[in-house]
């Protein structure tokens, strides 16, 4: 009889069961949904903001300006080689012109005492071996100032630098190997020899 006395409030507290039933489900499945969606949010969040690159200029332009700056700059050394060149030439050509009118101008002093010795061979055989001696004094000085001496060498020791040996003979009275006659002599010494000396050069006499 108890369980027909009160049939509204088991009804009622069946259905706040089931109530409860359902809110408990649906939590459960909101649960799972964010539970779900959780990783690809948090990815999302952790991924950086990507940007769309800047345009940049294609690589083959700033290598073909590149060369061509490089081509202009060797055409300019070329050009500035070639005019340096063309310069110095004509200085060297000035400098040697300036050089051979220099020592011309040295040799007409000589040219002159020359002219005066012709005009006064009618004064007798001294007076112009005295002024081709005067000349030949004077031309030697000349090569001296210029930087070749005169060298003769007579009596001294051979030197294949110095000497040039046309003839040999037997001297008795000097060491072989040294120089006993001068046939034509030398002007200067070592890099700046003009000519070396002729000679004749004393061997050992033969038994």
């Amino acid at each position: 009889m108890v369980e027909n006395e009160f049939p509204e409030r088991r009804h009622s507290a069946e259905a706040e069961a089931e109530e409860r039933d359902r809110v408990t489900e649906a939590a459960v499945e909101d649960r799972d949904r964010v539970t779900e969606a959780a990783p690809s949010e948090l990815v999302a969040e952790s991924e950086p903001e990507i940007t769309e690159p800047e345009t940049q200029e294609p690589e083959g332009a700033g290598t073909a300006e590149q060369a061509a700056e490089l081509h202009d700059r060797w055409l300019r050394a070329v050009a500035e080689l070639d005019n340096l060149r063309k310069r110095t030439a004509r200085d060297v050509a000035r400098q040697r012109l300036d050089e051979r009118a220099r020592v011309a101008a040295e040799w007409l002093p000589i040219v002159d005492n020359l002219e005066l010795a012709l005009k006064h061979a009618d004064a007798g055989a001294e007076a112009v071996i005295e002024g081709v001696r005067a000349v030949r004094d004077q031309a030697v000085a000349l090569l001296t100032r210029l930087g070749f001496p005169r060298n003769e060498d007579l009596g001294a020791r051979f030197d294949p630098a110095r000497h040039e040996a046309v003839s040999t003979v037997e001297d008795p009275e000097a060491e072989p190997g040294t120089v006993v006659a001068v046939v034509r002599p030398g002007y200067g010494d070592g890099p700046d020899q003009l000519r070396p000396a002729s000679v004749v050069v004393s061997t050992k006499a033969e038994d």
